[in-house]
Formats: structure tokens, sequence, C-alpha cells
């Protein structure tokens, strides 16, 4: 039974709500969750996405300056 006290523990978002958090459109949450990069559960016709999931999303993404995405100077229009 120690799967379903973890169940207790997890917070779910709405594609809504992480969305919001990212501040990026729904169906960019829609293609993350397809693509595999944000992981989630379906309910019925929605998606709901682990709370801890997009922290760790977060996390991931940090740009830590060495160059690798471009010099930070310069303008990006790509």
């Amino acid at each position: 039974m120690m799967q379903e006290s973890n169940l207790q523990d997890v917070n779910f978002l709405t594609v809504q709500e992480v969305a919001e958090l990212m501040r990026v459109s729904k169906m960019t949450v829609y293609r993350m969750v397809h693509a595999g990069e944000l992981p989630a559960v379906r309910f019925g016709r929605s998606y709901r996405v682990p709370a801890n999931a997009v922290e760790s999303y977060f996390r991931s993404a940090v740009v830590d300056g060495t160059g690798t995405h471009g010099n930070p100077g310069s303008a990006h229009t790509g």
C-alpha cells in the first residue's frame, strides 16, 4: 500500500495552470506532454501534470550562462 500513500502527496495541476506558471499557451503544454518533455496523467479527456514535474522542468531548464545557447549580448530573432 506504499503507492497509495505516495499518491496522496502528489499535487496535480491542470494544463491551464501549468501554462500560466510557464507563461506559455495551453497548446505548448500539450505539445510538451505529447513529446514526453513533461509527464502527465490523463483523466477522461483532460490531462493533469504533477506539480513536482513542473518544478523539475524549471530546475533543468535554467540557462547556465556558458554561451551554449548563443551570445548573451546578441539579439536572437529565430
